[in-house]
């Protein structure tokens, strides 16, 4: 009965006007941060310390406008999922940089696109997926009646799915090898073994080393994409940029420098309640202070 029950919602959201679900996304987002200590503390205290507020007066209204987009990055996610593939494209109201998609296909040593917890980053997989191959790691939600909901809703197109796991690496190396696109969420707090302490927004966050990997494995063209969320359900705007990688420098601390600017374009699109610096199991955590 409760899988029911969440499915029906999930449906009847996915039939409203994405204007009206911003306007309830941000209404859930702060009845979220009020009833909830642990989120509300957790989207404070990432906020502030990035350091993106010029003054007090600026942070206030940095974490207001915060906790409104996370809601409304949850409220959407049916419609997203829900709405017919063109229909979702469809938002998209301007797309600067797919040239360098372009070019970078013309290469032939695949694309890897870096897309972080920033704006709706799911209109970004099926944008692409509309109009080349895709692959992207994801992990599978811990609501097992989700899973098949999220993979129809993301697996549009030509757009794939790979487990984040070894098999769904190999799955990656193989798509790249094909000259085709893939996707990750550097942002993503990776498992034991897959990351190191990396300062993101002024603390060590442990990053993902797999993206680096791939790219001077493979060759690939390393872009980083995102999806901005427009004001009052108005769609989305979509860039893509290039990322030059120096390999003989850390990989993962010129992608973290590389997110920092991207977020600070609209901070208040980034999902600041993300457990962005937890420390995974088995990992060790960072010594306190200094860069790592």
């Amino acid at each position: 009965m409760t899988t029911f029950f969440f499915i029906f919602i999930f449906w009847l959201l996915a039939s409203l006007p994405l204007r009206w679900l911003h306007v309830m996304g941000a209404l859930l987002g702060r009845l979220i941060f009020a009833t909830s200590k642990d989120y509300a503390a957790r989207t404070e205290e990432n906020l502030r310390q990035a350091h993106l507020a010029t003054d007090e007066k600026h942070y206030a209204v940095l974490l207001k406008q915060s906790v409104d987009e996370a809601g409304k990055g949850i409220v959407e996610l049916p419609w997203v999922w829900g709405r017919p593939l063109a229909q979702v494209c469809a938002t998209v109201q301007n797309c600067q940089g797919w040239e360098h998609m372009v070019a970078a296909q013309a290469r032939g040593k695949g694309i890897i696109l870096l897309t972080p917890h920033w704006g709706c980053f799911e209109v970004v997989g099926l944008y692409i997926g509309q109009r080349l191959p895709l692959t992207c790691l994801y992990r599978s939600p811990r609501q097992a009646w989700l899973e098949k909901i999220m993979r129809g809703g993301r697996e549009r197109g030509l757009a794939h799915l790979a487990t984040a796991d070894i098999s769904g690496v190999r799955v990656l190396f193989k798509a790249l090898k094909r000259g085709e696109a893939i996707g990750l969420l550097p942002d993503q707090v990776p498992s034991q073994g897959e990351g190191e302490w990396v300062n993101f927004f002024n603390r060590p966050a442990y990053t993902m080393t797999l993206s680096g990997r791939l790219a001077q494995t493979s060759g690939a063209t390393v872009l980083l994409s995102f999806a901005e969320r427009l004001p009052r359900g108005a769609g989305y705007n979509l860039r893509f940029e290039p990322l030059e990688l120096d390999f003989s420098r850390p990989v993962p601390q010129q992608i973290n420098a590389a997110l920092e600017r991207v977020i600070a374009i609209s901070p208040a699109q980034y999902l600041w309640s993300y457990n962005r610096y937890k420390v995974p199991s088995g990992v060790t955590p960072p010594d306190s202070g200094g860069e790592h």
